[in-house]
């Protein structure tokens, strides 16, 4: 039977938990969604926003990605909670650190994501996680980073340059009507990286709501790390589950973050 996906529509995967050990002795919770029945074809590793203003691994694009890209486009989807941050998953150990810990936390999860040996690995940071990608730095193992409304809050020109020189591929989503870093902005921002592609999405605002934003950003995501499967569809002929009817209030009741 052919379903229309929607905000709550789980599609298959294979889902199993993960605890990250950051190397300052932090157990970290976190998920892998695996494509159900093939090998992956590309791995996306996820950094969640702010979460002093309600981000987490369940952000709603980061947790749709992991309910969808697994079946829609056989990517493996890795998300966990930055240290003291909390979700249906549980909570991470340690407190929130403004950026400076969670660098720790990010190289933890690349950790993981080796030990698993999946494939092709991208990052996927949005918002605070943009900020984290950025000043982690590239990785010669990582095929590329995709930056979703980045603000520039913590990351410097020098991140920018070290980006520059690296030469490695960065993606940047930026919403027409984003709350802190808007397209013209973000292209003078981001000159300094020559490599850097900025992409405007016409109408969206800094959180994505609304299944046609979701549907905008999971595409330009899955352009670049497994472009064979885009187009994505819009439903989907075969079993799903359905996650609670408020598997969007978060979206509805946090304000703006980065």
């Amino acid at each position: 039977m052919t379903v229309e996906i929607r905000a709550n529509t789980v599609l298959p995967a294979r889902r199993e938990s993960l605890a990250l050990r950051t190397s300052d002795g932090l157990r970290l919770v976190g998920e892998l969604a695996r494509p159900a029945t093939v090998a992956p074809v590309a791995t996306l590793l996820t950094l969640h926003p702010l979460p002093t203003h309600g981000g987490s691994m369940d952000s709603h694009v980061l947790r749709k990605a992991a309910w969808r890209l697994p079946a829609l486009a056989d990517v493996a989807v890795v998300r966990f909670n930055t240290r003291g941050t909390s979700s249906v998953a549980g909570t991470s150990e340690g407190r929130f650190d403004e950026g400076r810990g969670e660098l720790r936390d990010v190289s933890a999860a690349l950790d993981a994501v080796r030990r698993a040996e999946l494939p092709d690995v991208w990052v996927l940071g949005w918002s605070f996680g943009t900020d984290l990608a950025l000043r982690h730095g590239p990785e010669p193992d990582v095929l590329g980073t995709l930056l979703m409304s980045p603000p520039l809050r913590q990351s410097t020109d020098d991140d920018l340059d070290r980006w520059a020189q690296s030469g490695a591929r960065l993606v940047v989503l930026v919403p027409e009507l984003d709350d802190y870093l808007q397209p013209p902005e973000a292209r003078r921002r981001f000159a300094r990286v020559p490599q850097a592609e900025v992409v405007a999405a016409e109408g969206t605002r800094h959180l994505w709501v609304g299944e046609k934003a979701v549907t905008r950003v999971l595409t330009e995501i899955v352009l670049r790390v497994a472009p064979a499967a885009a187009p994505l569809p819009t439903a989907w002929d075969g079993p799903v589950d359905v996650a609670d009817a408020d598997a969007d209030a978060d979206v509805r009741a946090t304000p703006p973050f980065a």
